[in-house]
């Protein structure tokens, strides 16, 4: 929110990457910026994706620089988590007038297994 409320809107994805990275860095939270996994189908690797950030060995978060979050977006950040095996990840547009964030859920983790179940019955 720091970084939003510093920066504002309008900058492209990667200066809000590096704000995001030193603000990171000023709350001693560990992480990698733009960290490259393998994308699997079957067993078999058929190529690699970048996250843009994975925080403290436990969280993804994709961020965004667009006027409005879409469908595609959400399903990336969703895909990111399941690729990686991750129960949750973070979606954060920083294009937007007011700052946007999602929560996103790998729908195939073990640990999500409660939240899935509340979700269909609503």
């Amino acid at each position: 929110m720091k970084v939003h409320r510093v920066m504002g809107n309008g900058f492209q994805e990667v200066i809000y990457q590096r704000a995001l990275a030193i603000e990171m860095k000023k709350q001693e939270l560990s992480f990698s910026r733009e960290m490259e996994m393998t994308i699997y189908y079957d067993d078999t690797g058929i190529g690699t994706r970048r996250v843009d950030f994975f925080v403290e060995n436990n969280i993804m978060v994709e961020i965004k620089a667009v006027i409005k979050l879409d469908d595609i977006h959400l399903a990336q950040a969703m895909n990111y988590c399941q690729a990686y095996n991750l129960p949750v990840g973070l979606l954060i547009n920083f294009g937007a007038r007011s700052l946007e964030f999602k929560r996103v859920y790998n729908v195939n983790h073990p640990d999500n297994k409660e939240y899935i179940e509340n979700k269909t019955r609503i």
